[in-house]
């Protein structure tokens, strides 16, 4: 290889490296200018704001358990809907992922309709979707787990399309030489592929909608969040910390459960 040669290759990857260290500058920037944005860099504030904090947390500790009790069937209500909403996202996502991925959706035009419908999803936050559900089905759990599958299934089905783009494309050539109807070239060579990947992605959804499902019972939806909610009201900060820390306990439980779940998987 010629010095010329060299010192162009010297000079490409001089050039890379530039335009990796520029991105990266970009990114730093932009993330600078969102934190001036928002007030992060205004000490004024968190200064101004310490002496409420600190009474604040001085009201949380110790906490009092004292109504451990009654909250027992919240947080069994709570794993109950972080439970039916994973279920419910399951079964409206892969379909829909099935549809969004470009290997398995029947056209373009489908696959472009039902990523759309997938950000549709997205976009909604859970809470709003659980007032609304709460305006229309009642008080309960049952809006919680509506609202916790809707959301969720934008963001599941779209983990679940990207994990089915990405197959091996042979095994679905091979069976639909062999003459296999799309039906049987899913379940017989696409699923058994991703399955392992698809399970990891639900368990750890369930995990997030567990916390999730905390947050929903403050909008009415049932579950621990509105013992928190009903705590807050009442200025019990002794209260919401043991709620708190009660949450805490059960998502440590379900997270090493998920865990547990993963490494079986693997």
């Amino acid at each position: 290889m010629t010095s010329l040669a060299l010192d162009a290759i010297v000079a490409l990857d001089h050039q890379r490296r530039l335009r990796r260290l520029a991105g990266v500058a970009a990114v730093l920037l932009v993330c600078a200018l969102a934190l001036h944005v928002t007030g992060f860099f205004d000490a004024q504030r968190f200064m101004e704001g310490a002496p409420a904090i600190r009474q604040l947390a001085s009201e949380m500790v110790p906490p009092n358990f004292a109504r451990w009790e009654h909250w027992v069937i919240p947080l069994r209500d709570t794993l109950a809907m972080s439970i039916a909403g994973t279920a419910l996202t399951i079964v409206v996502s892969l379909p829909l992922a099935l549809l969004a991925a470009p290997n398995t959706a029947p056209n373009a035009v489908v696959g472009r309709l039902a990523r759309t419908v997938l950000a549709a999803f997205r976009s909604v936050p859970e809470i709003i979707l659980g007032i609304l559900f709460v305006a229309a089905v009642g008080f309960g759990a049952l809006p919680g787990v509506l609202a916790l599958a809707l959301h969720s299934t934008g963001m599941v089905a779209k983990f679940y399309a990207e994990a089915i783009e990405h197959v091996d494309p042979k095994p679905l050539e091979a069976a639909v030489a062999a003459g296999a109807s799309r039906l049987q070239v899913i379940t017989h060579a696409v699923l058994p592929q991703v399955l392992p990947q698809l399970a990891d992605i639900t368990i750890y959804r369930w995990e997030y909608h567990f916390r999730a499902s905390a947050v929903m019972g403050i909008v009415g939806a049932g579950g621990i969040g509105f013992e928190l909610m009903a705590a807050l009201r009442l200025v019990k900060y002794d209260e919401v910390s043991a709620i708190l820390l009660s949450i805490l306990a059960c998502v440590l439980v379900v997270d090493g459960i998920g865990s547990a779940l993963r490494k079986r998987l693997k």
